[in-house]
């Protein structure tokens, strides 16, 4: 199955992601999608609600990006003796999911931005920005763009039919052989995340 095959784009609410356990039993996530659906997910983004100092699970062949969305800090101390802290607002990091992790509240529970991808497969890009008024994305073939709406409201001013984006909504952008364009226009802050095959 390739990238191609889930050309579409759908906006999926805040109170539709999926409330499930960590693989270690030992926190909850939110799933906020996964592709493909069914059977071993190439890609993977969820909401980690963290409420007390936690092992992280372990998963082989991937890569992951985390995100502070709310709370007060999280410190990342890692087996190998390095240690950092993802600080408000919206600190992050990117490090190989094989690598073992303790979570440590620095003040209270936090809430964050999951991003997950195998190696082998994808490769895929994270960036925090602000939006203030329009913002053009171009979704080139084969590609897939995800807008994580951190605060604020947006519409889209296209021809798409979606519905807005409020806080805490995803909008996910899939393109078959052809480029999409999609315009949102809004005040805020946004996660825009990019996943595309690997060129080898």
């Amino acid at each position: 199955m390739e990238l191609a095959d889930l050309k579409r784009s759908q906006v999926i609410p805040a109170n539709e992601y999926r409330r499930e356990r960590w693989r270690n039993q030992l926190g909850w996530t939110r799933e906020i999608a996964r592709w493909p659906e069914e059977g071993d997910w190439v890609w993977r983004l969820s909401i980690a609600e963290i409420e007390r100092d936690s092992a992280f699970s372990a998963f082989l062949g991937v890569d992951r990006e985390l995100v502070l969305l709310s709370g007060n800090g999280l410190r990342l101390r890692f087996d190998d003796g390095q240690v950092h802290e993802l600080e408000p607002p919206h600190g992050k990091l990117r490090f190989a999911g094989e690598s073992g992790v303790v979570g440590e509240l620095v003040d209270g529970p936090t809430h964050d931005f999951n991003l997950m991808w195998r190696r082998d497969r994808v490769q895929a890009q994270l960036w925090h920005r602000p939006l203030v008024g329009p913002m053009v994305i171009f979704v080139e073939p084969h590609t897939t763009w995800v807008v994580h709406l951190i605060a604020g409201q947006a519409l889209f001013g296209d021809a798409s039919g979606l519905p807005p984006l409020m806080t805490g909504d995803s909008a996910i952008f899939t393109a078959g052989h052809e480029r999409m364009r999609h315009v949102l226009d809004g005040g805020g802050e946004v996660l825009l995340i990019r996943i595309e095959p690997r060129a080898d």
